[in-house]
């Protein structure tokens, strides 16, 4: 189990953690499926390596995918229910997908077969690792000693300041999910166009601003990390030239702390990381990999930002 509570954190492969932290710190995971077109094979996200993944998307293959039924939410659940602990589960953004909804199904149901158990459902409206920081997160607060009722409320506050900033090496991925015009596509390919892109309040993916080449979009998500993160002031600071001394330090309710996840393309996460570290002096919490289900909308060369801001 993942704390010394009565209750167990749950999620599912939206979260972008590496399947080893969650084994590791008992963090029972529901996975999404997918299949690549043509074939009757479907898969859970673990059951495909990520660089197998990304090379057949690089070939041409289409990927699809699904949300987890409520059966695979009633098995994961039911284990902890049996064991005599309770649920949180914090879940995947459902402005992009409906894996929560089949959580909620589950959720009512186990309900009335365990009354004395307590469920809890969190739609954290958060994606990839933006999802895997409020797990973090909040299982610092649960190991910490915080009982359910406020760890729901904890991850309930965070969840809405976790910004999401990302952006992609080409625009062929998000044409195929309707996200871009094909005419847009093509020509923001051919002109090295690179969109930065962001979660909005209500989990929508939205698009910020666009630039010219890779090195300028992966400044940018420096850029909106100084100017929007709870310590903004701090980071102005160093980027003004002030002496940085580390710390630990973090804002009364939430630790200064960021993420990376990157789509085959880690050589380019390290050097958004060594940025922000240059200009404010904050160390990357971690460097994920953005797995298949997700992948498969944003495509190889994505790179997202994620960190506790004043404002999404």
């Amino acid at each position: 189990m993942n704390n010394e509570n009565s209750y167990v954190i749950v999620t599912d492969c939206g979260c972008d953690l590496p399947y080893s932290y969650l084994e590791e710190n008992g963090i029972p995971c529901v996975d999404l499926t997918l299949h690549f077109e043509g074939e009757d094979i479907v898969m859970r996200n673990r059951e495909i390596a990520v660089s197998d993944f990304y090379a057949r998307m690089k070939a041409g293959e289409v990927a699809r995918t699904a949300a987890p039924s409520p059966g695979a939410f009633t098995e994961t659940f039911e284990e902890v229910l049996k064991e005599g602990k309770d649920v949180l589960y914090l879940g995947f953004d459902t402005g992009i997908s409906a894996t929560v909804n089949s959580a909620v199904i589950a959720a009512e149901d186990l309900r009335e077969k365990y009354p004395e158990r307590k469920i809890f459902v969190l739609d954290t409206l958060c994606a990839s690792a933006g999802l895997g920081l409020v797990v973090m997160q909040t299982l610092k607060r649960a190991r910490e000693g915080m009982n359910i009722e406020d760890a729901y409320k904890f991850a309930s506050e965070l969840s809405p300041q976790v910004a999401h900033r990302f952006t992609v090496e080409t625009l062929t991925y998000l044409c195929r999910g309707g996200r871009v015009s094909k005419t847009a596509a093509f020509a923001g390919n051919v002109l090295n166009i690179k969109p930065v892109m962001h979660v909005d309040d209500a989990g929508k993916l939205i698009a910020l601003t666009k630039v010219r080449g890779r090195d300028k979009s992966l400044s940018m998500l420096a850029d909106a990390f100084g100017e929007t993160a709870l310590h903004a002031a701090d980071t102005k600071a160093m980027a003004a030239g002030a002496e940085y001394v580390e710390d630990d330090r973090a804002t009364e309710e939430f630790d200064e702390t960021y993420v990376i996840s990157q789509a085959d393309c880690l050589e380019d996460a390290q050097k958004l990381a060594d940025m922000i570290y240059t200009r404010y002096g904050r160390k990357v919490e971690m460097i994920t990999e953005i797995g298949p289900v997700i992948g498969s909308h944003a495509g190889p060369g994505t790179i997202a930002l994620f960190f506790a801001a004043c404002k999404r």
